[in-house]
């Protein structure tokens, strides 16, 4: 009898021992009670506790996110609009999580929902839409501070959505498409407006060249004649020089000198001379000559007298 008494304490005294045997996460922190009074904190792995004395409490310490419910909130030019946010937190010290605040999450939802009212309600519509980032830091900043008693801190505050009324949103799609139309003729007009430069550009520069290659030409057609004159006037300039040589320097002969009368005679004919001189040393063939002359001088009269004929 005594045997099975020892074996039945043994037992007793086994499963005492497992109650009081706790594993803790290494994801977690647990706080010991004893009596109903707060103890020690203990770490992640294997624990002894008291059995029916103490009691284990266990926090998970990882980051935790609260999805706020969408509520309503009047912004500060009286236009509703729905807001959606979702708080990212971990926990700091177990021991406040779990004695200076009793339901933490509902507490972070109610906190957040009366910040996010208040946050919105400053701003206008129009702030509100374009203004996430200002609203995630300052609901981020307000969070944290009356989180931090509670042995957490708010890393993050994202706003899901932010939603106007219907007909504001219908308002905004027309302007948002007005805008857009306005965008593309403004842009249409630049692309006319561009090609037109470019083609009166491209004109005026084939107007250019035409216009230099026509100089150029008209240049080089001038270089030409002057050319042609100068070696026409360089000849007749040597064919004098030579006259002239032959008349002063030398004997001129003859033929010389019934050519160069002949040659007065000529424009004496034209109506351009109307005296000839003739000199003593050229008496000898000025009967020949002033015969010629004669007959070219009469036909020249007569020409000039002859009434014009009708057509």
């Amino acid at each position: 009898m005594s045997g099975t008494l020892v074996v039945v304490v043994l037992i007793f005294l086994f499963l005492i021992a497992l109650l009081g045997i706790k594993i803790v996460r290494p994801y977690q922190r647990a706080a010991v009670e004893r009596l109903g009074k707060y103890q020690r904190t203990v770490q992640p792995g294997l624990n002894f506790i008291i059995p029916f004395i103490e009691r284990l409490i266990k926090v998970d310490m990882r980051e935790q996110v609260v999805d706020v419910p969408p509520q309503e909130v009047i912004t500060q030019d009286n236009a509703t609009v729905t807001v959606d946010a979702v708080i990212y937190y971990e926990v700091t010290d177990p021991v406040k999580v779990l004695y200076n605040v009793a339901q933490f999450r509902l507490a972070t939802i109610k906190l957040a929902q009366t910040n996010l009212r208040n946050v919105v309600g400053d701003l206008s519509l129009d702030e509100s839409l374009t203004s996430r980032e200002r609203i995630n830091a300052k609901l981020r900043d307000v969070l944290d501070e009356a989180t931090d008693k509670w042995g957490a801190k708010v890393t993050r505050v994202e706003l899901q959505r932010i939603e106007p009324p219907g007909d504001v949103t219908e308002a905004m799609h027309r302007q948002m498409k007005a805008e857009r139309e306005r965008r593309a003729v403004v842009l249409e007009a630049e692309g006319f407006k561009t090609a037109a430069i470019l083609r009166a550009d491209g004109e005026k520069q084939a107007k250019i060249l035409a216009a230099e290659g026509q100089a150029a030409a008209i240049e080089r057609v001038a270089s030409a004649d002057k050319f042609r004159l100068l070696t026409v006037a360089e000849g007749e300039a040597q064919a004098v020089e030579r006259v002239y040589g032959a008349i002063h320097k030398g004997n001129p002969t003859r033929d010389l000198i019934a050519i160069k009368y002949l040659e007065a005679l000529a424009k004496m004919a034209e109506g351009k001379a109307t005296k000839l001189f003739v000199p003593y040393e050229a008496s000898g063939v000025m009967g020949s000559i002033g015969m010629i002359a004669d007959l070219l001088k009469e036909k020249q009269e007569t020409k000039e007298a002859a009434p014009p004929q009708k057509a």
